[in-house]
């Protein structure tokens, strides 16, 4: 579930809520109790980098590869420019 942002335009009170998207938007500032509670907009929270969370903990038995190691075909090589079965077009 994300974590939303809101600011009262009443008192300028902060509020985190942790909602479903379908949940209604919050009105009542839980500091003043005022119907003036606005949804801020917000950056998101995380940053996908590294070896991929698909790489590493949703594969299983020979799929894994793991970053740094190498499972291409024997027909591809980075060397000759290409490959001949047409299965490494992502090199």
């Amino acid at each position: 579930m994300p974590i939303y942002e809101y600011q009262c335009q009443a008192c300028g009170h902060e509020h985190e809520a942790l909602q479903k998207m379908s949940d209604p938007v919050l009105v009542h500032c839980p500091a003043c109790s005022r119907p003036e509670l606005m949804k801020k907009i917000s950056a998101a929270g995380f940053r996908l980098k590294g070896g991929g969370w698909y790489e590493t903990d949703f594969k299983s038995g020979n799929k894994k590869n793991v970053a740094g190691e190498t499972s291409a075909p024997s027909s591809c090589s980075s060397t000759d420019g290409g490959c001949s079965s047409g299965a490494c077009s992502a090199q």
